[in-house]
């Protein structure tokens, strides 16, 4: 009985730490890739209801994964790292999408096809420099796809 009770304390304690986590990560997708390719984009909608950074990222496929943009230099668009992480406004959704703000997969260790899941690790950091990790199981859509799928 006390090993079921442990059991249960233990799963009420992960559901508990679950629920107050920060940062939440919508309808995140990968853009597949072909074969040789060593990088693709990952997209989703990031809201911080406090306010904090994406400030790094893992995943199993990728040697390195960095938080990027694309912008407007004159009348040529470039991509590039931000160094510093992303901003999150507090409780302002913010949107990784093609032509703008993603997250980078590089190195790529495999072909990421369409159908296939992807596990990718984001990593928030708070104003009080408290981090956060939010573990992603990421769907790969079609080379083409250019926005996300409700389903």
């Amino acid at each position: 009985m006390k090993t079921l009770i442990r059991t249960l304390a233990a799963v009420v304690a992960m559901t508990a730490g679950a629920s107050f986590a920060q940062t939440t990560v919508a309808d995140p997708w990968i853009r597949g890739t072909v074969a040789q390719q060593k990088a693709t984009g990952m997209f989703a909608t990031v809201t911080s209801p406090k306010g904090a950074r994406l400030v790094a990222g893992t995943s199993p496929v990728a040697g390195v994964v960095e938080i990027h943009e694309m912008a407007m230099e004159g009348s040529v668009m470039k991509m590039r790292a931000l160094p510093n992480g992303l901003e999150l406004p507090a409780g302002k959704p913010v949107a990784l999408k093609p032509g703008g703000y993603h997250v980078m997969l590089m190195d790529l260790k495999q072909q990421l096809k369409a159908g296939e899941t992807v596990p990718v690790t984001l990593v928030f950091e708070g104003a009080d420099k408290q981090r956060e990790t939010v573990e992603l199981k990421v769907p790969v859509k079609a080379l083409n796809a250019s926005g996300g799928m409700k389903h």
